[in-house]
């Protein structure tokens, strides 16, 4: 009967039918489709508003991005570092600024050479406005950089925050030499492993993590780990969450990446969520 009956639909109802039949499949599979979502303020931990940026997105574009997902504060840094000078001069109560090192985007990999850039950057955090340093791209066979040493230095002296991307040998020898250094550990470090994280937070009470560009880690298949889960559980004020707008795509899936990180969020406990999503970069920055 079911095969005399098919026989019956017409071929364009049946491709139809199948067509609508798959979209709804979809759709109620996407872990983020009708979804209950963290619903809290934010304060993204971790953007870039680099030459290319600018080019499409004006300091006001980039305001009403932050408007449009109820991000309160966002850290910002830029290569060159006037773009993101431009975006905290245009919105001074909602932008933090990191002080970029890269003139371009081929800086990121010889920085470290540089042996006029911490006189550089010494002169610039007089102006008064920066709130630390970073991203620094770093790697363990360059940590032992004089330069590295110099600029660690500088942001120990003035107790700024240095964002950094790079290996745990890395973070080892900034906190061989200071450690009282806060540092941001962009993408939960190059080998993001509960373990290992754990294992630096209980070793560095003045390292952070931030978790820009890991939802897939945390929430593989839209459901928090449960390693992850209890990492935020032990440590729920050394965590932060960041887009990172690492390129200009970025910027235009930016609503998407924000709604994938609410919708880990609201699977913690309500007072750890708050501390991720806002409270432990508010009390970072001092806003």
């Amino acid at each position: 009967m079911r095969k005399k009956c098919c026989h019956n639909i017409s071929p364009s109802l049946l491709v139809l039918w199948l067509v609508l039949s798959l979209l709804s499949l979809s759709l109620n599979a996407d872990p983020l489709f009708d979804e209950q979502l963290f619903n809290g303020q934010l304060f993204d931990g971790h953007l870039h508003y680099s030459a290319a940026d600018a080019q499409v997105f004006s300091p006001q574009d980039i305001i009403e991005r932050l408007d449009k997902n109820n991000i309160r504060y966002a850290v910002v840094t830029s290569t060159p570092a006037s773009h993101a000078a431009a975006l905290y001069k245009h919105a001074p109560d909602r932008i933090v600024p990191l002080l970029g090192m890269y003139h371009n985007e081929t800086d990121k990999a010889n920085w470290w050479d540089d042996a006029a850039l911490p006189s550089d950057v010494e002169a610039e955090l007089k102006k008064g406005y920066w709130r630390g340093i970073g991203e620094l791209h770093i790697f363990a066979s360059d940590r032992h950089s004089p330069v590295f040493r110099q600029l660690v230095l500088i942001t120990s002296q003035q107790q700024l925050p240095l964002q950094i991307h790079g290996d745990p040998a890395v973070i080892d020898t900034v906190y061989d030499i200071a450690p009282q250094q806060p540092v941001i550990w962009a993408h939960a470090g190059t080998y993001p492993y509960p373990d290992l994280i754990a294992d630096y937070l209980k070793r560095y009470p003045f390292l952070y993590i931030d978790l820009s560009m890991r939802d897939e880690r945390i929430a593989p298949d839209g459901n928090i780990d449960d390693s992850w889960y209890e990492l935020f559980v032990a440590y729920p004020d050394r965590f932060m969450i960041g887009v990172d707008t690492y390129s200009l795509p970025r910027w235009y899936d930016f609503d998407v990446a924000v709604k994938t990180m609410r919708h880990w969020l609201v699977q913690l406990p309500d007072d750890i969520a708050e501390h991720l999503a806002y409270g432990n970069a508010m009390s970072l920055f001092k806003k």
